[in-house]
């Protein structure tokens, strides 16, 4: 075959054009090579519950194979709708303001696709969780990039205001956050209704984290705050939850307009979640403790492994929720973020993320990011290397 013949792959123009490897990918294959720990990557390496896997083998065995209805089934609704009811005082409807995803990526993507229409703008607090702004150019939308406040990471709301634009339609907000471990309190809840309320700017409100909160503090869900909610799409994550993020479910609880134009793009991007997986979670869900007690098991881990970072150089910063620990490294290194993490990696054998992967500019404030999703034994392997610096 002479090449005026030859098969040939017609050229794209990328969507997504600026998107290449994550540095997740980047930092977890270069662990691998120095088999280095990898604190890395937010999961755990500690197996679930085997309750849970026992209720998802018994649901397959129950004949529960098929497709459920679009929207999730109904018992795994009303659990979730009894569970916000019961920690946060707001009721869903489960059969009109719940839907179960194929994990909280797809719920932020799907709310995002719902609805911003093309030159809508949406404004992302950073640093934030890296699919945020590539869902928002997938829509057409155009992301505003507002900085939490370097060093402590709150949220600063006369940037925010004077952020919000004719064209603004929605804001996006993680607590706890992912990466900075902070937590917003229900002062900060409270300003951040005061602010939306003249306006018609919808919120998306990422909360997989929420059974992450420590020192006795309470996760203050959106679902508190009766303005905010009538206004958000409230994402969670039951990987997150239950150690299963392998598994990608989670939902999204939103007022019924909203859960209407929601399940509009559900049904063509998503229609339908893993049948068994959900007979499976709605059974585990009878008993609350695994999620209750979840902040007390988190917690003993951070403190472990804070007790070890303290023998080190790195200064620690305050982990308020979530299953991650950052550090600054300015005492430690003259490198910028990323080249000392992998530098970290390669001479010390344990992984980290630069929190200047979750800046669209890059910006480096010399902190690096820890996972304590881990076993003991991982941890304590990680802080005899990290004991070197």
């Amino acid at each position: 075959m002479n090449s005026e013949t030859a098969p040939r792959t017609p050229a794209l123009t990328s969507r997504l054009p600026q998107v290449g490897t994550t540095i997740f990918t980047v930092m977890s294959a270069l662990a691998a090579q120095h088999k280095a720990v990898n604190l890395g990557q937010g999961f755990p390496d500690f197996a679930c519950d085997p309750a849970l896997v026992n209720a998802v083998t018994e649901a397959m065995q129950a004949g529960h194979n098929q497709y459920p209805p679009m929207i999730g089934v109904p018992v795994l609704r009303q659990a979730i709708a009894d569970k916000i009811e019961r920690l946060h005082r707001h009721r869903y409807h489960p059969d009109t303001e719940i839907t179960i995803t194929a994990g909280a990526t797809q719920a932020i993507i799907t709310a995002i696709l719902a609805i911003v229409h093309p030159g809508d703008e949406v404004i992302v607090l950073e640093p934030c969780y890296d699919s945020y702004v590539p869902n928002i150019e997938l829509a057409g939308g155009v992301a505003v990039r507002v900085p939490l406040t370097p060093g402590s990471f709150r949220p600063d709301f006369d940037k925010i205001a004077a952020a919000i634009t004719p064209k603004t339609r929605a804001l996006i907000i993680n607590t706890p956050h992912n990466p900075s471990a902070t937590v917003w309190s229900d002062a900060d809840m409270m300003k951040l209704q005061e602010l939306l309320a003249p306006t018609d700017v919808l919120l998306i409100s990422d909360e997989v984290y929420e059974h992450m909160v420590f020192d006795g503090a309470e996760h203050q869900s959106v679902a508190r705050f009766p303005a905010l909610a009538a206004r958000a799409f409230i994402v969670s994550s039951f990987g997150k939850t239950y150690h299963v993020t392998g598994w990608k479910v989670g939902y999204v609880a939103a007022p019924a307009s909203l859960t209407t134009e929601f399940r509009k793009v559900h049904q063509f991007n998503v229609f339908t979640v893993n049948t068994p997986v959900q007979y499976g979670l709605a059974r585990y869900m009878e008993d609350p403790a695994p999620y209750v007690n979840l902040p007390a098991f988190y917690q003993r881990k951070r403190d472990l492994f804070r007790e070890g970072l303290a023998q080190t150089r790195f200064k620690l910063l305050h982990t308020q929720g979530s299953y991650f620990q950052c550090v600054d490294i300015s005492d430690v290194s003259d490198l910028n973020e990323a080249e000392f993490c992998q530098w970290l990696t390669r001479e010390i054998g344990v992984a980290a993320i630069p929190l200047s992967a979750f800046y669209g500019n890059g910006f480096d404030q010399r902190v690096v990011r820890f996972c304590f999703a881990k076993q003991d034994e991982t941890l304590l392997a990680a802080l005899e290397r990290l004991k070197k610096l």
